[in-house]
């Protein structure tokens, strides 16, 4: 086995090591879910299947080396989304990679680079982690759902939001919720391949949501969050701006109080 090889060995066996760790840690229950167009790796714990469900989703992960040089595998070294769900004290909590993280890419021979950047939020990988909800929500029957995203997975978290009806509410951590926007102003390729999150703003206009940004983020700044939440229009959207936080700080070590923030129009819910 080549050098390289044995490093890039070594470097999943410890992403995974980590997240391993830190889901036992939890409670929670390392699983494959198996969709139609991808094997998705989750981490669950349902101890009340008359309770709603938590449903995580993770980030990019390491989807860029460089700004020019994709990753051969965008499993993150910091599982953030992981790390939120394990702080979160629900009964039901339940935590999904993205497309090709985590999961052995002999189970998903089709996961390319195109799957991590250009098409990280094309439509069939927003309908297959919305194939996974469906197969976690059938575990606790009847139940809503509150969808909690972080990053990347803010994005994916709206556009699952759009095509369900049983959601309650929606929370992002930094979340990616316009990605022509947040393109521009990186300066870099835009994603026509993949849907952006604005453009499904009205769908998800009646379902209770925040959008926690950090003030010195400057990868997904809190302009984000408050345009998106100004193209929702109503009152059931809004943006938090946590002072002196990042895009790459401690958000897990703040997270059992951000959840606690109260939603906006939670006792009305979505429209049906």
């Amino acid at each position: 086995m080549s050098l390289l090889a044995t490093l890039t060995g070594c470097a999943e066996m410890d992403r995974n090591a980590n997240a391993n760790s830190l889901g036992e840690r939890a409670g929670l229950h390392r699983e494959i879910i198996v969709t139609e167009s991808f094997a998705l790796t989750a981490f669950t714990r349902v101890s009340r299947p008359d309770a709603p469900l938590h449903v995580y989703i993770e980030g990019d992960g390491q989807a860029w080396l460089s700004l020019t040089e994709p990753s051969l595998d965008p499993t993150p070294h910091m599982a953030v989304g992981l790390a939120l769900a394990a702080q979160d004290p629900a009964p039901n909590v339940v935590y999904l990679s993205r497309p090709c993280q985590f999961t052995p890419m002999a189970m998903n021979p089709q996961c390319g680079i195109p799957w991590w950047t250009s098409k990280r939020y094309a439509p069939a990988v927003v309908q297959s982690m919305d194939e996974a909800v469906d197969k976690l929500v059938a575990r606790t029957p009847g139940q809503r759902i509150d969808l909690i995203g972080y990053s990347g997975g803010g994005a994916v978290a709206v556009l699952i939001a759009a095509h369900r009806k049983d959601v309650e509410s929606i929370r992002t951590v930094v979340g990616n919720l316009d990605t022509e926007f947040v393109n521009r102003l990186h300066d870099v390729s835009p994603m026509p391949q993949s849907e952006n999150p604005i453009d499904y703003a009205s769908q998800v206009a009646t379902i209770p949501q925040v959008h926690f940004s950090g003030a010195d983020d400057e990868v997904v700044p809190p302009s984000v969050a408050q345009r998106f939440v100004a193209t929702v229009g109503t009152g059931c959207a809004r943006a938090v701006t946590v002072p002196g936080l990042a895009h790459a700080s401690d958000w897990p070590s703040h997270w059992v109080s951000l959840l606690a923030s109260a939603l906006p129009c939670a006792a009305t819910g979505r429209a049906q």
